[in-house]
């Protein structure tokens, strides 16, 4: 059993990096990706990176403290949306590098309809990873790393529905993007999704023993 301040250690690590992956998501999100076959906006990669960790931060302190660590991270997601809001206002450099000055807005100008469907998709995706990784835990289900892959797959797929339905609805023909955005999900959900619950609960639970 850990004690109050070992667990603020293990915690304090991991939840830095945890608001860090929420605003890197969405800068990350403006470059789709080719993996083979497989084509992804590359925010999937800091957006695993949460299902992990949270998956992770579960089995180590428990589903509240999970829940609470998903909550916190609205905090970094609006500040680093407000930020750029007024970032963009500002008046830009007449000497700025030219490619650059024509290409920051473009990258970090989402519309208010796409940033609206990132908080969404991300309250309720994170969440609800949560909610079946702990579920299955109490019903005696499987391992760490397959319960976590089983909950980030049924969540990336919930995640696209919101996601793509709220951003693109009535704007361009979204099946076809709803479809090869959930296989790529679920693809990448088994390979990052276990690697990274291994990696907080083995670190996390050396950190606490060593406080």
């Amino acid at each position: 059993m850990t004690t109050p301040q070992a667990t603020a250690r293990s915690l304090l690590l991991f939840s830095l990096f945890y608001g860090g992956m929420v605003t890197l998501a969405g800068v990350l999100g403006a470059k789709q990706v080719t993996l083979g076959p497989l084509v992804v906006e590359a925010g999937i990669f800091p957006f695993l990176t949460l299902v992990g960790i949270s998956s992770g931060i579960a089995d180590l302190h428990g589903k509240e403290v999970a829940d609470r660590l998903v909550r916190y991270g609205f905090i970094p997601l609006v500040g680093a949306i407000l930020m750029t809001l007024f970032v963009l206002q500002l008046p830009t450099d007449p000497g700025m590098y030219e490619p650059a000055k024509e290409a920051f807005p473009t990258i970090l100008g989402q519309s208010w309809r796409m940033m609206g469907a990132g908080i969404i998709s991300y309250g309720t995706s994170v969440t609800l990873n949560v909610w079946i990784f702990n579920r299955l835990r109490d019903s005696g289900g499987p391992f760490a790393k397959l319960r976590g892959f089983i909950a980030a797959a049924l969540s990336q797929i919930v995640d696209t529905l919101i996601f793509i339905t709220l951003s693109f609805y009535m704007v361009r023909p979204i099946m076809d993007l709803m479809v090869g955005q959930m296989i790529a999900k679920v693809v990448l959900s088994a390979i990052m999704v276990p690697a990274i619950i291994w990696i907080v609960v083995h670190y996390g639970r050396k950190l606490d023993s060593e406080a």
